[in-house]
């Protein structure tokens, strides 16, 4: 009897047919620089027991009630404030004694160093 023996070739390597379906751009996040806070320090040496305050137009402020700022030392308080525009702003004492002058403005990032009149 005869051997015969079967030749099997192996298959052609795949090649990669190019896709109907288009894949989405990967999204781009925006980055928005943030601007640094406002410093606001106020000189003033008030007395044992009294509290300078904020009003105006800022974030967290109001015209209508006061936000009081931390005591750094017997004469220097201070509020740090993060905002993205200009915002106008006035110093009381105890929240009922408006300093005199015109009003303060800040700027984004400032550090606003005030002595006020009462």
């Amino acid at each position: 009897m005869k051997k015969t023996m079967k030749t099997v070739t192996p298959p052609a390597p795949a090649t990669k047919k190019a896709s109907a379906k288009k894949t989405a751009a990967p999204a781009v996040k925006k980055t928005v620089a943030k601007k640094p806070p406002t410093i606001i320090t106020i000189n003033a040496n008030i007395g044992f027991g009294n509290t300078l305050y904020l009003r105006g137009d800022g974030p967290g402020l109001n015209w209508d009630k006061g936000v009081p700022l931390d005591c750094l030392s017997d004469d220097k308080w201070s509020l740090t404030i993060e905002h993205t525009t200009p915002f106008i702003f006035k110093v009381l004492l105890n929240d009922l004694v408006w300093c005199a002058g015109d009003d303060y403005t800040a700027a984004p990032g400032a550090s606003l160093d005030i002595t006020p009149d009462f």
